[in-house]
């Protein structure tokens, strides 16, 4: 239990820090095999934009330090709506900045011959197509705010820190695994359309909504955790609550609005892909019909007989 008597304010944002040895160790070490791997691959000579580490160690590394180490790390113990934030960074934006880093990519090109089919056989593994499957992994990130936020693992992660880094670890990894699967910029065990995609991102908008009308009209959520903590500043134990339902429910929505017209544009890519491809067969097929000659009534067979006579 970590007790904060200041108030949160708004400079708060950028002046609230704590040291989260967890959180540094897990990206210190993330960051480390990236750079490393992706750099490695590049003197090999395989093209790895910049672009995509910049994702993957600013966007997504960056974000997940400070919702350690920062104002959402700081407050989170104190404040349901700052541990709600939390809990949709580490979810959707920090898992979706990893998985536009291509991290299975980078590791591929810094890997041998025989590494790289060790790799290629682990990611078409029975457990990896499971674990992709489109009903699992949209099956773990919609269940897990509803386990985390009314149940006794809520609690737990509030008083233990243990609980909390492991959870936080783990809420990650299944972001990660969600995004992995669906934008598919790494090798996947399995390709499904972004149509699909599309539709399931749409289901899930609604689960989000569903859950912070829960927690907006249901019983308070640790209530004998907050009311522990004996705070004098903020809003009361409610408003907090609704607060933090409000996050989940609309931050939530346009998380998923961003990423659906992320999905948008990659089912248009595809449909392009896909129609280049058709007319590359159809030139072929034309390519290799026999070239007509001569004049035209000389293919018509009956004209052709007239004119020889």
């Amino acid at each position: 239990m970590v007790r904060i008597d200041a108030p949160l304010q708004l400079g708060g944002l950028v002046s609230a820090w704590r040291w989260d040895a967890s959180t540094a160790l897990v990206v210190a070490l993330l960051g480390l095999a990236y750079a490393f791997c992706f750099v490695l691959g590049r003197r090999r000579g395989e093209q790895l934009p910049v672009i995509r580490a910049a994702y993957f160690g600013v966007a997504g590394l960056g974000v997940w330090l400070y919702t350690g180490l920062g104002m959402p790390g700081v407050y989170s113990d104190t404040l349901f709506w700052v541990r709600a934030l939390q809990v949709l960074l580490l979810l959707y934006v920090v898992p979706f900045a990893l998985a536009a880093g291509a991290p299975f990519t980078v590791l591929r090109a810094a890997l041998g011959d025989a590494g790289r089919k060790r790799l290629d056989a682990m990611l078409s593994g029975d457990v990896a197509r499971v674990l992709t499957h489109p009903a699992t992994a949209s099956m773990l990130i919609l269940l897990l705010p509803w386990a985390l936020f009314l149940s006794p693992w809520y609690e737990a992660v509030l008083r233990h820190g243990a609980v909390d880094a492991v959870t936080r670890i783990l809420v990650v990894a299944i972001g990660f695994l969600y995004f992995y699967s669906r934008l598919q910029i790494d090798p996947v065990p399995r390709h499904f359309t972004q149509g699909l995609s599309l539709l399931i991102t749409v289901g899930e908008s609604l689960a989000d909504g569903i859950l912070g009308i829960v927690l907006w009209l249901g019983p308070l959520v640790a209530a004998g955790y907050y009311g522990s903590l004996g705070r004098t500043w903020g809003p009361d134990v409610r408003l907090d609550q609704t607060i933090g339902a409000g996050i989940l429910w609309l931050l939530g929505d346009l998380l998923g609005l961003i990423y659906s017209l992320v999905v948008m544009r990659r089912f248009a890519d595809d449909e392009k892909r896909e129609a280049g491809a058709l007319d590359a067969e159809l030139d072929a097929v034309e390519a290799e019909e026999p070239v007509s000659t001569g004049l035209w009534w000389e293919h018509d067979p009956q004209l052709r007989e007239r004119f020889r006579r």
